[in-house]
């Protein structure tokens, strides 16, 4: 399953208006509730379109060069590191004990096994298909 996940984001990668339209509402499978014009808008927009995105806010750190909708399979640690320790900082209702009590790294090693992933990656190029350095590891940038 792992296998056929990867190969499939390997494809998204390069066929992200066919992806569109795979997934859109008004396409053959109707995997999502989107028309294909939305999927376009995020999947694979025009330079104008882009543009836009920049000019309302939308888009903040162009030179990040990220993707509104992309497709990666490795989970990164350090993304859910990242993500625990800003829900640390995010005001809930109710009991937050437990948020409170969650180590990010112990929190990442716990919910993560890569090792068929890391297999499924080699089947492909490895992390570089997808635009990464060989290495496992990266550094979150968070901001506003």
């Amino acid at each position: 399953m792992v296998n056929s996940i990867v190969q499939a984001q390997t494809w998204t990668q390069d066929n992200r208006a066919a992806t569109a339209r795979l997934l859109a509402k008004d396409g053959p499978n109707r995997y999502t509730p989107h028309s294909v014009e939305t999927l376009l808008r995020v999947l694979e927009p025009s330079a104008d379109q882009a543009r836009q995105y920049q000019a309302s806010g939308a888009i903040r750190h162009p030179e990040w060069k990220e993707e509104r909708i992309d497709f990666q399979p490795y989970p990164f640690p350090s993304y859910t590191e990242k993500m625990v320790e800003l829900l640390k900082l995010t005001k809930v209702e109710g009991d937050g004990a437990f948020i409170a009590s969650l180590d990010p790294k112990k929190t990442a090693r716990d919910l993560m096994d890569d090792r068929f992933v890391k297999q499924a990656l080699k089947q492909v190029g490895g992390l570089k298909t997808f635009g990464f350095p060989e290495s496992f590891g990266r550094t979150e940038i968070f901001g506003a």
